[in-house]
């Protein structure tokens, strides 16, 4: 058996996987259906489509290893150094994307896009929504679910980090979810509550648990409840989805996809390990995701409605997602990694022995 602190330290491979399918389902939702289908791009894939189109629950995916992750980073940490980190892992790549997204599309965009300098100057502080300021690119709306996921963890950090405040805390979550979608509290209460994703954050955080202390009763409790929500939300969505794309979605299979996305994170909770053999190569795709996820959507989209026309649609498609990745991996590689030791000890600066002369 081992100890729980290296548990604690263990990197799981399978997650950083998990992380990558989930940005590239996100990707191709993109580029083979969204962009045609709301009329973003000129490039049809109706074929690919019909399956694809499925794809936006990459972001359900991503939510629930954000819930599993950020707490695994919190746990142990103090206010301060939960927030750099989390600057830390954000900004860099994120002020990376804001750039060359700016770029591509006022030097490319006219016709698909605008962007204005005031926007550029909101996003950098990627808390734009609270000004109203409309994103520099369409998939920024997740890290501001992202960040105030994060304001509660920082939350937790304050009053200190204990399984049983945890596990409090997630009930009391949990039924503040049911609460507003029961319309028994305000409705700006959901702008901290999240009711439409909690509960992937929430099962997130409690498969942490199971896999950190193991499973109890009440997560065993807990976890059923997020994932009947989950299916809940699931299904509605789907429904506000297809009518804004005129299209129809099987309901099976987005009860499939949510059980498989609970069933996946589960066997990572509980320590079935099959990444490890191939884990350098997980942990490479793990660190495209983010960077990957910020750069895809508006440049791609202004690829295709300038190439689409005299590039076949697939050698565009597979060359666009090959090209995105390697700017990925060129964010990561030259922004990210130098980035990440400056900028945090900038802002976390190593303390000096009292001693010290």
């Amino acid at each position: 058996m081992q100890s729980g602190a290296h548990r604690l330290t263990e990197r799981l491979y399978e997650l950083d996987g998990l992380r990558f399918l989930a940005a590239l389902c996100v990707v191709f939702f993109h580029y083979t259906f969204s962009g045609w289908a709301g009329g973003t791009s000129p490039v049809e894939f109706p074929v690919e489509g019909t399956w694809s189109k499925y794809g936006y629950l990459g972001v359900d995916l991503f939510f629930a290893i954000s819930g599993f992750v950020v707490l695994m980073s919190a746990w142990g940490r103090g206010p301060r150094a939960f927030v750099v980190s989390r600057v830390v892992r954000l900004y860099p790549a994120y002020w990376v994307g804001i750039a060359l997204t700016a770029v591509v599309t006022l030097t490319l965009g006219a016709g698909v896009f605008t962007v204005t300098p005031g926007q550029i100057l909101a996003n950098l502080t990627m808390f734009q929504a609270v000004a109203d300021v409309p994103n520099v690119d369409v998939v920024y709306w997740t890290l501001w679910s992202e960040m105030r996921f994060y304001m509660l963890i920082f939350v937790l950090t304050c009053v200190g980090m204990t399984r049983a405040r945890v596990m409090a805390f997630l009930w009391g979550w949990l039924a503040l979810t049911f609460a507003v979608e029961a319309g028994l509290v305000p409705r700006v209460a959901d702008l901290m509550v999240q009711a439409e994703f909690s509960h992937y954050f929430i099962a997130g955080m409690g498969l942490f648990l199971v896999h950190r202390f193991g499973l109890t009763w009440q997560l065993a409790a807990l976890l059923p409840l997020c994932l009947g929500n989950a299916v809940y939300r699931a299904l509605g969505f789907a429904d506000a989805v297809g009518r804004r794309y005129g299209v129809s979605y099987d309901h099976a299979i987005i009860v499939g996809v949510v059980v498989a996305i609970f069933a996946v994170m589960a066997l990572v909770a509980f320590r079935v390990i099959w990444g490890r053999a191939v884990g350098p190569w997980l942990e490479t795709a793990g660190a495209l995701t983010y960077p990957l996820y910020l750069l895809h959507a508006h440049i791609g989209f202004i690829l295709f409605a300038r190439l689409g026309g005299s590039v076949n649609r697939y050698v565009l498609l597979y060359g666009l997602v090959v090209v995105m990745c390697l700017a990925a991996y060129a964010v990561h590689r030259f922004v990210e990694r130098p980035a990440a030791p400056a900028l945090k000890g900038l802002l976390l600066p190593r303390r000096e022995p009292a001693n010290a002369t």
